[in-house]
């Protein structure tokens, strides 16, 4: 089990799909605020996380940005996810969740690694990590200091 699956906390807030593994994303339709946020953001992305090179996604959009083969894909901009959605049948408030460099994350294990969203932010920053990368935790070392530049806390 990797240390992100023992990891567990009561979760504020996010979810949504990636991508493919490969470079085709479904690109966020946010609103104009959190557009503003998620091109900050991406602008101040790193060039390498977790050593992988930045690599070009399809389409372009600075809503996603990926890392290595297969990818590490960023989203900016998600829906709230339904299991932190009240009135959801699938609504958990004590679902998985984890402090990285004072970013909180919702976790999701998916079929092939994991799905971590941003919880207790202005907009919503998801980040799928395939398994080939376990501990599936360490890209968001890398990506904390820009969402926390880029991307207000609620208050």
């Amino acid at each position: 089990m990797s240390a992100v699956a023992c990891l567990s906390a009561a979760a504020v807030y996010v979810f949504v799909s990636g991508g493919d593994g490969g470079g085709n994303v479904a690109v966020p339709k946010p609103s104009a605020a959190a557009t503003a946020m998620c091109g900050k953001l991406h602008s101040a992305l790193p060039a390498k996380v977790d050593g992988l090179p930045r690599r070009t996604l399809s389409p372009a959009s600075r809503l996603t940005a990926g890392w290595g083969d297969p990818t590490v894909v960023l989203r900016c901009g998600v829906a709230r996810p339904a299991v932190l959605t009240p009135g959801d049948k699938t609504y958990d408030p004590t679902s998985d969740a984890a402090d990285v460099n004072g970013v909180s994350w919702l976790i999701q294990k998916l079929d092939d690694g994991y799905r971590f969203t941003t919880t207790g932010r202005k907009t919503f920053v998801e980040v799928t990590v395939p398994a080939k990368y376990a501990p599936e935790v360490n890209p968001l070392t890398d990506l904390a200091a820009a969402v926390k530049r880029s991307v207000p806390t609620e208050l």
